[in-house]
């Protein structure tokens, strides 16, 4: 992003500006509320910031991945440090990306349903009241139910590419014979679950992002301008670890249903969130609803920061552009 070519004038004699009752310019910056741009715009900001977000943490991605859906899988291991070990030991580090190209074509698409819808519920939901986390969260919820509907076929592709000694030979291939052996059901599988596990992450993730950066402009309002992209980035590491942390569980039990029957892993007969959730707890306790936990807080915190800091300079980028 370009920087600010204008002069910065240190001399307050020199330009004089009114203060209008409840303006606060540095807030106006960075507000998304306000920003005039069209739908489409958002969407490319969103599907760059989704695909840069996704690609870069892929290697953690791929760790958690292994850790939730051991079973008899090869992996009998839920410590990080020893996941990454057997993933390199199996498979190299190439080993990490495997299923990349599922997520580069289900995160691009994806994140753009996700921030348009968003930016569109929080407009036409927010009454006149741009701070409220009622409709930060709401918003955050309409986003994800019509995201995951886009997504969860190529994260199903994605998390079955990435398990070590993967029987499909790429995202062609797993495509065709889900289908083929499976059905089209398959792709579906983990959707209740990812909409049930997704809704209270967004739910929190939004409006815990629009809260920090509100708090973060009002500690330094004079600089928030400068510091918009540092805004962003620390609110959104912070929404994605505490959105992260409070959603494990169900993430779980999505990457379960999404894995049954692959390298080992269980195979659920109803395909029921209970169903799933007893089998773990039967066979790892409570604690096994957590597998995962570190890696995903790792995925999240870095990635909400790289996405929210890359869709907000997309739309800035826009905005100088209109």
């Amino acid at each position: 992003m370009a920087a600010d070519a204008s002069p910065k004038f240190q001399n307050s004699d020199l330009i004089q500006v009114p203060k209008l009752p409840n303006y606060h310019p540095e807030i106006a910056v960075i507000s998304p509320e306000s920003d005039g741009l069209q739908f489409w715009q958002f969407m490319i900001a969103g599907s760059i910031a989704g695909m840069i977000e996704h690609m870069a943490m892929f290697p953690v991605d791929t760790i958690k991945t292994h850790m939730q859906a051991i079973g008899s899988c090869p992996i009998q291991s839920v410590g990080v440090r020893k996941t990454l070990e057997s993933v390199l030991k199996s498979e190299g580090p190439k080993g990490l990306y495997r299923g990349i190209g599922a997520m580069g074509l289900g995160a691009g698409p994806a994140h753009a349903v996700y921030f348009s819808v968003y930016e569109f519920c929080k407009k036409n939901f927010s009454g006149g009241n741009l701070n409220n986390s009622v409709v930060h969260a709401s918003s955050g919820v309409f986003a994800t139910v019509c995201s995951d509907a886009v997504f969860t076929p190529m994260d199903m592709v994605k998390q079955r590419l990435q398990l070590s000694s993967s029987a499909y030979n790429g995202v062609w291939d797993c495509v065709r014979r889900v289908l083929r052996e499976e059905g089209i059901r398959a792709f579906y599988a983990s959707y209740r679950t990812t909409v049930l596990m997704n809704a209270p992450f967004t739910a929190v993730h939004f409006s815990t992002y629009e809260a920090a950066k509100r708090g973060l402009i009002e500690v330094s309002p004079e600089s928030a301008s400068d510091e918009r992209l540092v805004v962003h980035a620390t609110a959104g590491a912070a929404a994605g670890a505490l959105a992260a942390s409070v959603t494990t569980p169900l993430d779980v039990v999505k990457t379960q249903l999404q894995c049954q029957g692959v390298c080992g892993c269980d195979r659920f007969a109803s395909g029921s969130i209970r169903d799933v959730i007893q089998t773990i707890v039967k066979k790892d306790g409570y604690s096994g609803l957590m597998r995962g936990w570190i890696p995903r807080m790792l995925f999240h915190a870095p990635a909400a920061a790289i996405c929210w800091s890359t869709y907000e300079s997309m739309k800035s980028f826009f905005q100088e552009s209109n």
